[in-house]
Order: C-alpha cells, then sequence, then structure tokens
C-alpha cells in the first residue's frame, strides 16, 4: 500500500510536470510578455495549464460539476475549470493519503467525499445565503419605503435600497435594477428574485409594488403593512424554531454518533477497526451503513423540518 501510494504520487508529479511543460498561449518573446506572466512561478504555470485544458473540455462536453446557475445562486465566482482542478486535487490526495497509511478503499472513500462535496457545499451556502436575505427583509422594505417617502420612483428606491443593503439583499436588488433597465417588467423582475431567494415574503412586496402600480395609492404605507405582517411572521418562525431546536439537536447527535465512534476506535486501537476497511465483509457494512445513514438522515430531516 506504501508503494502504491508513493507510486501515485510519483505519477501525479509527472502529470504536473507535463502540464507545466505543455505549450500554451505564452509563444511571445519574453520581453514582450507582461511583467507579472513573466514571473510566474511553475506552481501557477502548471495550474493555468491545466485550467486552460479543462475549461476546454467542458465547453466541448457540456458537462457540469455544479451547475452555473447554483454557483451564480451561491455567490461563488468560479469557472468550471476551477472547480474542477480544485475538486480532482482534493481527491487525489485522499486516495495518496489513504494509500500511504495502509488502507486504500478508505482512501478511495474519501475521495467519493471529495468528489461529493462540492454539490453539498454549494447547496449548504445557497441556503446560508437564502436564510440571509430573509433576515435581512425587513430592513430591507424600511430603505424602499424611506425612500419612496422621500419621493424617489420605486425603480430609484431599489437603486439606493440596493447601495444600502449587505449581501445577499443588495446584490439581489442590483440584479433587479440592472435586469429592469435592460427592459424588463418589474414585477417579473421580482417574482424571479422571490424564486431565487425561495422566500415567500418577498411574493408579498411584489403582489404589493404591482397593486399600485395598477390602482395607485401610497406605496410606503403598503410596504409598512407588508413588513409589519412579515414582523410577525418571522417571531411565529422564531418560536416553531426554539421548539424543534431540541429535535434538530438529537439529529444531529445520531447522524454524528456512529462517525464519532468509528473515528474513536481507529484512534484507539486501529487493528480492531481494520478489518473493516480491508475485508470484503467490512466494505459491505460500510456501504450498508452509507444507505442507512442516508435513509435516517431523510427521516430525521423530514421530521424537524417545519413549514408553515
Amino acid at each position: 500500500m506504501v508503494m502504491a501510494g508513493a507510486a501515485l504520487v510519483l505519477v501525479a508529479g509527472l502529470v504536473l510536470a507535463v502540464l507545466a511543460a505543455r505549450p500554451g498561449e505564452a509563444s511571445l518573446p519574453l520581453s514582450r510578455r507582461r511583467p507579472e506572466a513573466a514571473k510566474s512561478s511553475l506552481l501557477s504555470r502548471t495550474a493555468t495549464g491545466a485550467t486552460a485544458m479543462l475549461q476546454g473540455w467542458f465547453s466541448r462536453s457540456g458537462f457540469r460539476l455544479v451547475s452555473p446557475e447554483k454557483l451564480e445562486l451561491a455567490g461563488l465566482r468560479i469557472g468550471q475549470a476551477e472547480l474542477a482542478v480544485v475538486v480532482g486535487s482534493a481527491a487525489l490526495a485522499a486516495v495518496a493519503v489513504g494509500a500511504v497509511v495502509g488502507s486504500l478503499p478508505l482512501g478511495l472513500l474519501l475521495a467519493v467525499i471529495a468528489l461529493a462535496a462540492p454539490r453539498l457545499l454549494v447547496s449548504q451556502r445557497i441556503a446560508k445565503r437564502r436564510k440571509a436575505f430573509g433576515n435581512q427583509l425587513d430592513s430591507l422594505i424600511d430603505l424602499l419605503s424611506g425612500s419612496l417617502r422621500a419621493g424617489h420612483s420605486i425603480l430609484r428606491a431599489i437603486d439606493a435600497a440596493a447601495a444600502e443593503s449587505p449581501e445577499p439583499s443588495g446584490n439581489e436588488m442590483r440584479r433587479v435594477v440592472r435586469d429592469a433597465s435592460l427592459g424588463r417588467d418589474l414585477l417579473e423582475c421580482l417574482q424571479e428574485t422571490s424564486e431565487r431567494m425561495d422566500n415567500e415574503d418577498f411574493v408579498w412586496v411584489a403582489q404589493a409594488i404591482q397593486i399600485n402600480r395598477q390602482v395607485g395609492g401610497n406605496l410606503a404605507e403598503v410596504l409598512d403593512q407588508v413588513n409589519e405582517t412579515i414582523r410577525e411572521r418571522a417571531e411565529i418562525k422564531g418560536h416553531v424554531a426554539a421548539l424543534a431546536a431540541e429535535g434538530k439537536f438529537s439529529a444531529y447527535i445520531l447522524m454524528a454518533l456512529p462517525v464519532g465512534i468509528i473515528a474513536m476506535l481507529m484512534v484507539v486501537n486501529p487493528a480492531y477497526m481494520t478489518p473493516l476497511f480491508t475485508t470484503p465483509l467490512g466494505w459491505g457494512m460500510i456501504a450498508a451503513s452509507a444507505v442507512l445513514m442516508t435513509i435516517g438522515g431523510l427521516w430525521l430531516r423530514k421530521l424537524i423540518s417545519i413549514r408553515f
């Protein structure tokens, strides 16, 4: 296993060396290049060459590790090629570490986790940004109503709110202003924002603006009433979250307990856990445990997720 790990590391080094030596776009004389390009290191040239190759492959094949829409929704400014380089490096390092420590199946398991991690991390970041948008909606509506009372139009009020609001509210409002300036209907832009952020409260804001555009009236007062309703809903959500906190904490403990026990046994008595990662029976038990843990996790998630 140690020899296999060393061979794998050697192969990875040879691949990086080939990528570094591969002729790219830098065919101009050294004197005509930019200073920062001339001073680039071997690591940066290797990463640039690998990224260029992967970017061409992604463009031709249409394959995506994570959809660009989700990356944008998560607020990540990273391309498919850069993401592939990071994920591939992590998977290769996981396999090499597993081979060096004498457990190639463990390295393969870590590599699978590394390959699946981007989607999970992006989903978590999207959920975090959506939650932050919901928490910032109160102050966002206050900014809108204040700008309307100052005599601004609704589009100018949204622009002012975008300048004063933190992320992700500011970015979403700038997106609305940009799309509306290009000729799209304002209501359509607001509804798209509510769908992107998966926020039912913002739908009320869009509907209030649309109704005001049709029948007239004081939009600032309407937004204040909508904001008061949103505050009451947020208070109820807080009570529900407090009551469900015990169930969520219990679910986290139940999901982390098997992993924690395995990690403790591997530290205390590695020989006792070796058959689990080196025998077919152990591999089958790991696969069965992964399936059962996934089913149990989805079940617990369904129980503790309360929607109203």
